[in-house]
């Protein structure tokens, strides 16, 4: 299927990666054996494989859960959200208004105008989400943009780490909301602190690890 990648497999738990669209955005769906209940996280251009995955597999989306609100992860928001009008899509609070406004979610600089429109809730940080029997934690990791965020399952030994933090690379920081400095501190403290056998699944670009970042990364070591 295009878009498609290999899924990673923790117990019951599949995590489907579907990487999207002109800016290779790696989206995912969330879901486990036996239950029709899954999760998407973020919806990039060209969404159309991941709708035909859940349709195929007769999957039903309860939330559609933001990273951030850059526009290669959101444009698509308003497809998938028409396809499955039951999911409730939710985003850090500040990126809620980036969603109406092509500025902010950069989409205007490409000489477009994505806006989705709200969400239907907001994300906290250290706020816990409750999916197939397991517990994944909101942490807000900003700095790539205010209102980045992670989704942790320690249970899983999984994190999706949105543009955070990539494999041997960090999160765009030239953009006007974005920080470099403040991105560097969170990945240290909010980030390395996971167990280093800890899968990360990013934004774009292929998997890694917490311990592979920790050692080898060359814009953010351990401290």
């Amino acid at each position: 299927m295009r878009g498609m990648t290999h899924p990673t497999t923790t117990g019951t738990l599949r995590i489907q990666s579907f990487t999207l669209g002109p800016f290779a955005t790696n989206c995912y769906i969330i879901f486990a054996e036996g239950d029709p209940e899954c999760w998407i996280i973020d919806a990039s251009f060209e969404p159309e494989p991941m709708i035909d995955f859940i349709r195929t597999n007769t999957l039903r989306p309860s939330r559609i859960l933001l990273t951030h609100a850059h526009a290669d992860h959101i444009a698509g928001l308003t497809e998938v959200k028409d396809a499955f009008p039951e999911a409730r899509v939710a985003i850090h609070p500040d990126e809620v208004s980036w969603l109406s406004d092509p500025v902010a979610n950069l989409s205007a600089a490409q000489g477009l105008s994505i806006t989705p429109g709200p969400p239907d809730e907001t994300l906290d940080d250290n706020q816990q989400l409750t999916f197939a029997g397991r517990t994944w934690r909101v942490i807000h990791v900003p700095g790539h943009s205010p209102g980045s965020v992670c989704f942790y399952s320690e249970a899983d030994g999984v994190a999706i780490s949105g543009d955070a933090l990539f494999a041997g690379s960090i999160g765009r920081t030239d953009f006007p909301t974005s920080d470099h400095d403040t991105l560097i501190t969170a990945i240290q403290r909010r980030l390395y602190t996971l167990p280093d056998n800890t899968a990360v699944l990013p934004g774009h670009g292929p998997p890694t690890t917490i311990e592979r970042e920790k050692t080898s990364n060359p814009f953010v070591r351990a401290q």
